[in-house]
């Protein structure tokens, strides 16, 4: 009836355990990832709560090596942007999906949604004009370019300290702004930081404005206690004010937070039934890579089930 058991959206640490795990299963998957297979992955400079390497690993290495033992296992990655997906059912017996891309359709009976998050703009004036010219969401790639200088950090959990401590090996002074009173970075990332007597700290406070016409040349600020505002020069800012989630294309096909990440229940199904989500994309709590595999083997193996209820088959 279709030509895939599975077709899995999204090459990150998710989709590609998925994928490993579903073809490892026999199931005729297909993956759709419309940029390099990593997802977050690539972005991270050193990956070090990863288990199984107590020395760290760099972001693109681990990526490549899921990647690659998911490969070597026999899934198939298409680069290709999902932009639709459609539920067809020309009988009350008879249901599938279609994932629509630019290129292609492509026939399935279930789906899994592994389509990751992006940074999230503050949406500050001159946010988007500067970005690229000064404003930059990834200090692991971008942070070479203030060797020296003075940047701007804006954020407050694990992310914004790993990234903090990244820019650290560059930048001759890192001011963190964070709207909070205290950080909400984990112990063991805040002692690191308050240990680099570059990085200084001002906490309870927003970004109000971008400064700089061609390039960056400062922030403007505002105290939240006070209201007072001020300017803050600098050469780079690099923001990390959270993930949003890269679910656009399915809007109103699953059941949404309010921030736009799938909401499922506990066996990682979605609220239409053959889709299930797992990953970056997923309303949760922890957004980690190691929750992401997790995720990914658990989704898999749900949707295994299903597929195995539709055809009639039993579970093992």
């Amino acid at each position: 009836m279709t030509e895939n058991d599975i077709i899995i959206i999204g090459a990150g640490a998710a989709g590609l355990n998925a994928g490993l795990y579903a073809v490892r299963a026999g199931m005729k998957v297909k993956v759709l990832e419309k940029q390099t297979p990593g997802g977050q992955m690539l972005s991270h400079e050193a990956v070090e709560n990863f288990p199984g390497f107590p020395e760290g690993i760099k972001g693109q290495e681990l990526a490549q090596r899921l990647k690659a033992q998911a490969v070597n296992s026999g899934l198939t990655i298409f680069k290709e942007k999902a932009r639709q997906i459609v539920f067809v059912q020309p009988s009350e017996a008879f249901s599938w999906y279609v994932v629509k891309t630019e290129g292609k359709d492509y026939t399935t009976q279930s789906i899994i949604l592994a389509c990751g998050a992006v940074p999230k703009r503050l949406g500050v004036p001159r946010e988007e004009m500067l970005t690229g010219r000064g404003v930059s969401y990834s200090a692991s790639c971008d942070g070479s370019l203030f060797r020296d200088q003075e940047v701007i950090l804006v954020g407050e959990d694990n992310v914004a300290a790993e990234e903090a401590l990244c820019l650290s090996k560059f930048a001759h002074r890192i001011t963190f702004i964070h709207r909070g009173q205290r950080l909400r970075a984990d112990k063991i990332f805040q002692d690191k930081l308050k240990a680099d007597p570059r990085i200084v700290f001002i906490g309870n406070t927003v970004v109000l404005e971008i400064l700089g016409e061609d390039r960056v040349c400062g922030l403007k600020v505002e105290n939240i206690s006070t209201a007072r505002k001020s300017e803050i020069s600098c050469k780079g800012v690099f923001i990390f004010a959270g993930l949003k989630p890269n679910t656009d294309f399915i809007k109103g096909l699953v059941k949404m937070d309010k921030d736009g990440f799938i909401v499922t229940d506990k066996n990682l199904r979605a609220s239409r039934k053959g889709i299930f989500a797992c990953g970056d994309c997923r309303a949760k709590e922890l957004h980690q890579i190691v929750v992401a595999c997790s995720e990914g083997a658990e989704a898999a193996q749900a949707c295994r089930n299903y597929l195995k209820e539709l055809n009639g088959v039993p579970r093992d």
